[in-house]
């Protein structure tokens, strides 16, 4: 039995990073969440695995915080949902904050999604 890539076919991660396409920086940094219930946590928001997800456990807005101990740019996001397996916990609108820290972050682009299921693209920077 294969694990499923967290990505449609054609877009594998680790074949853009080969091709120089892109790279994966989420390991340079800190993440948490607003909430989360026992086992699924930010280790299996970043698992490369469909069959593990974050799940909140609180009152909305529900966050993950992404935070580089430097100054580090960010020119796309990629975020994988499937409403058809999630349903009404399907996120439906994603906001990207940039800032020096928590206090002072300053939102710079925001995307709705309609029933998604796919690899969702982010633009944070021309």
């Amino acid at each position: 039995m294969t694990t499923p890539n967290k990505t449609p076919p054609g877009t594998d991660p680790e074949q853009l990073e080969k091709t120089g396409t892109v790279r994966e920086i989420g390991s340079q940094a800190v993440w948490s969440l607003s909430s989360c219930k026992p086992g699924f946590g930010v280790d299996q928001l970043r698992a490369d695995n469909l069959e593990t997800y974050w799940q909140s456990d609180g009152s909305q807005p529900h966050l993950v915080n992404v935070q580089f101990r430097r100054k580090t740019t960010v020119k796309t996001l990629h975020i994988y949902a499937d409403y058809k397996s999630d349903e009404s916990y399907t996120l439906s609108k994603i906001s990207a904050k940039v800032g020096n820290n928590f206090h002072n972050l300053q939102e710079i682009r925001q995307l709705e999604l309609v029933e998604p299921k796919t690899l969702t693209l982010l633009k944070i920077q021309n």
